[in-house]
């Protein structure tokens, strides 16, 4: 993979994790439901967890557009990031049997993706 290539790779999946991050921050519940459950979803300490990642997301996604514009070291956020969805991936195994049948699949194949995108980007970003 070309510089070029990695960079649009990486600020394409920098945009969904922004998006992401800000929807968990103002409607927890969404990012939510599927990963946790309806029921679950709904209660205080299960929002605090889904605001606290989409900070963790929006930071992260932040961190490498603006590294980006300002020509600046992107690895690292690539990394950091690939490092996030890796251990969402991990979470999800650990529950996977008790987590919503679609929903545990739908994060897992999202989270594996853009972990495999960061392994794959990071050394050609910079």
């Amino acid at each position: 993979m070309d510089k070029v290539q990695a960079r649009q790779l990486a600020e394409t999946v920098a945009w969904g994790r922004i998006a992401i991050g800000i929807t968990a921050l103002v409607a927890p519940t969404l990012p939510l439901r599927p990963w946790v459950g309806r029921d679950f979803a709904w209660q205080p300490r299960a929002k605090l967890l889904a605001r606290s990642l989409g900070a963790r997301d929006l930071a992260l996604g932040i961190g490498v557009i603006m590294a980006l514009k300002h020509d600046g070291p992107v690895r690292g956020w690539v990394e950091g990031s690939g490092v996030a969805d890796a251990g969402d991936v991990l979470s999800t195994l650990l529950a996977f049997g008790k987590l919503p049948k679609r929903g545990r699949w739908l994060v897992l194949v999202s989270a594996a993706g853009a972990a495999a995108t960061a392994r794959i980007a990071a050394p050609a970003v910079d």
